[in-house]
């Protein structure tokens, strides 16, 4: 029976299952709708997709160093609890390691472990242990070094905070040392030339909104803003910020006595940029009521 896209939008909004599993369903079933359900829920593949909705905003980065490439990739899950699990760590260990390979997020969501795709691995996992997950962020990094650090570790090379540092010179402990700069004090950028240049001007133009407030002379003004924008530099860019190690030093002139260059860096955090939206109790229950 030939399966036509009405029948597979059908399932979908019956379900809630992606094209794919759909149309896979109904090709499976011969196009009979209800067995079509019967097959996804058994696969775990309708349970999985009534989770979708829900906010995945916990989890773990995990990162991967093999000679001069790093990779640093973020799975999420909607509970910590999820991250402790041992079988979703070695799931983040599999996902990181096939990162390796592939250069983009949906080159890793079709990347194959055991035999199977990423995004299925996501699918089967979040049936079995009952949340939702996704993998949401991937970066990479090359360098002559590549050196990596994880805060707050649940597992080996896996934890709240992932970090990356690639360099020319230096060794394995300065670049750890770095990384674990970059993970407490999270730079905005490598130097200034890094910064979008938008952000910048903001900055700058907020400088000159509060010293104007001050009634000074734009003559003044101009030479406050220079010295404000200075400090502004030196601690949103790594190369100039403080170096947590030795705060005398910046970090760029650490690594240059060192004899080492910092070419780039990748720092994940787990959840960063998700919104949650939180609710009391009694909205939960109320919610829960009206069904």
């Amino acid at each position: 029976m030939a399966i036509t896209a009405s029948m597979v939008k059908e399932l979908r909004d019956t379900t809630g299952a992606g094209m794919m599993d759909a149309k896979k369903a109904l090709t499976e079933t011969d196009g009979d709708m209800e067995a079509a359900v019967d097959w996804l829920r058994t696969k775990g593949l309708a349970k999985a997709a009534k989770k979708s909705g829900r906010t995945a905003a916990e989890g773990l980065v995990a990162v991967k160093v093999e000679g001069g490439h790093g990779v640093a990739v973020e799975v999420n899950s909607e509970t910590d609890f999820v991250g402790k699990n041992a079988d979703f760590q070695k799931m983040v260990a599999g996902i990181a390691n096939a990162a390796v390979s592939v250069s983009d997020i949906d080159a890793l969501n079709a990347a194959e472990i055991g035999g199977k795709p990423v995004s299925t691995v996501i699918t089967d996992a979040i049936a079995t242990i009952g949340e939702n997950m996704s993998v949401r962020r991937m970066q990479s990094i090359d360098g002559d070094l590549v050196v990596s650090y994880v805060h707050n570790a649940a597992a080996p090379d896996m934890g709240k905070i992932g970090v990356l540092v690639a360099m020319t010179g230096g060794d394995e402990t300065l670049g750890k040392q770095i990384a674990m700069h970059i993970a407490a004090v999270n730079p905005a950028s490598l130097s200034e030339d890094d910064l979008d240049p938008a952000v910048v001007e903001k900055e700058k133009q907020v400088q000159m909104d509060i010293a104007r407030e001050s009634g000074k002379p734009e003559a003044v003004i101009e030479k406050m803003i220079s010295g404000r924008m200075q400090k502004y530099m030196s601690e949103v860019t790594l190369l100039n910020q403080a170096f947590v190690v030795n705060p005398d030093v910046t970090v760029g002139a650490a690594a240059k006595e060192a004899g080492a260059t910092i070419t780039g860096f990748v720092r994940l955090e787990v959840g960063e940029g998700i919104e949650v939206v939180k609710e009391d109790f009694a909205a939960e229950v109320a919610k829960a009521a009206k069904g």
